[in-house]
């Protein structure tokens, strides 16, 4: 007999924030940010940090008097520290079941139907100490019936501090219910006190719609009209109101799903007229964009570029060139070249170029090429390119990530991203691995 579905929402505490407290012990129970590209904005906060009146996305240089009055600690973001710690909890988490949905870098959906549990809250209790003995990370976890209704247990349980970081709207399971009455009522009580901006697939588009109908919190949008939330929200608010009600309608993506487009932006580290600055920034990003690309097996028909100047100086203004492919590709030497090429034409000298980006669109799988009677499809020149590129990838994930690039990328470095405050590379550069000096008795 087929299992009802029962998931888990696994979810990282401010997760830059404890990447940054693993190394860093001492600054437990301190305010703490981990800011944006160029250092510009909060994008991860601790408890801490939130409670002395933080946002996230504040503006670092606006909030410096209130970091400096309360000793914020601030962090450069150390992406490679945190997919290191990322990839880290997942292996420990595919241990657990392989029927696992990767959310986003610290987020994960697990579907527990097929194990062996009875008490759920107990499990959670047991998997959060587990995570947090072998990696040090501590975490959320929701566990419910639907996708949905675990997030909202998650969000439940990050914020009420009696719940112990752990939260299931399913006591106890045998084979012939999921989700008994005395479930239902639990989770109608939680549901009353989450705001329906809070509620996955809401947020600020649908809320204040959804408000204005009378629909504040979770439970008035679980009792409301099916046919008024699709109104509301379309089909999306349909499923939403029967995912509230225990009825799964987002099953478990084991596999993920195939990106639809890839685009590639930065901030510049400093404002730059030069154009081979702007050309290197845009071939780095091209090369980054195809291996994406190819590691999804698929090949784009559209690309586009766009530049900007800077938001908060005067004159703000924005250019944007694209170019459709007769045959698509996932060659990085042939986007660098199409890309910059596409910059050249809109490039204007004495343009103070604040932020760049390119995006990949219209993908088709690499193994389906079309012909086409005119010949304009050249499936020699795809072969070599393909040939060529599963070298270059092979050399690069045997020695290391760009040992073999394009010297455009090289032209000049001066648009990348200032990280002046980046904390050391602990799991990933052996120049960067933390010292361990014994303590000798006087």
């Amino acid at each position: 007999m087929k299992r009802p579905p029962v998931f888990a929402l696994i979810d990282c505490n401010n997760f830059f924030v404890s990447c940054e407290r693993l190394f860093r012990p001492d600054l437990e129970g301190r305010p703490v940010v981990v800011l944006s590209s160029n250092d510009g904005c909060a994008v991860s906060r601790s408890s801490e940090a939130k409670e002395i009146g933080i946002p996230m996305g504040a503006p670092a240089f606006k909030y410096r008097e209130l970091f400096d009055r309360h000793g914020v600690v601030q962090f450069s973001a150390n992406f490679e520290l945190y997919g290191n710690i990322s990839r880290r909890i997942t292996s420990l988490l595919t241990s657990i079941t392989p029927r696992i949905e990767i959310y986003s870098v610290d987020e994960s959906f697990l579907d527990l139907s097929q194990l062996p549990i009875t008490d759920y809250e107990a499990w959670g209790r047991e998997i959060r100490q587990l995570i947090f003995d072998w990696v040090g990370i501590p975490v959320s976890i929701g566990i419910a019936p639907t996708k949905t209704l675990a997030k909202l247990a998650n969000l439940r349980a990050k914020k009420d501090q009696s719940l112990d970081g752990v939260l299931s709207f399913i006591k106890n399971r045998d084979n012939r219910e999921a989700y008994a009455v005395h479930d239902v009522i639990k989770t109608w009580q939680h549901m009353a006190l989450s705001p329906i901006g809070d509620i996955w697939g809401v947020g600020w588009r649908f809320a204040p719609k959804l408000r204005g109908e009378g629909i504040s919190n979770a439970l008035a949008l679980a009792q409301s009209s099916p046919r008024l939330a699709q109104q509301l929200m379309g089909i999306h608010g349909r499923q939403l109101v029967a995912e509230l009600n225990g009825t799964s309608c987002y099953p478990l993506e084991v596999e993920g799903k195939l990106p639809k487009s890839i685009s590639v932006t930065r901030t510049f580290g400093q404002d730059t007229t030069d154009s081979e600055v702007v050309e290197a920034a845009i071939a780095s990003f091209a090369t980054r964009g195809a291996f994406k690309l190819r590691r999804s097996r698929q090949m784009t028909s559209r690309v586009s570029i766009f530049t900007t100047t800077s938001k908060h100086k005067p004159g703000y203004a924005s250019w944007s060139r694209q170019v459709i492919f007769q045959q698509p590709t996932a060659d990085t030497e042939l986007l660098i070249k199409t890309l910059t090429g596409l910059f050249r034409d809109i490039y204007s000298p004495g343009i103070m170029y604040h932020r760049a980006g390119i995006l990949l669109h219209d993908f088709v799988p690499d193994d389906q090429l079309q012909t086409d009677l005119l010949g304009t499809v050249d499936t020699n020149r795809h072969d070599i390119a393909r040939d060529r590129m599963a070298a270059v990838d092979a050399i690069n994930n045997k020695f290391g990530s760009h040992k073999i690039r394009y010297a455009a990328e090289d032209l000049r470095r001066d648009w990348t991203p200032q990280r002046k405050i980046r904390s050391p590379r602990y799991v990933s550069h052996w120049e960067d691995l933390p010292l361990l000096r014994p303590i000798l008795p006087k």
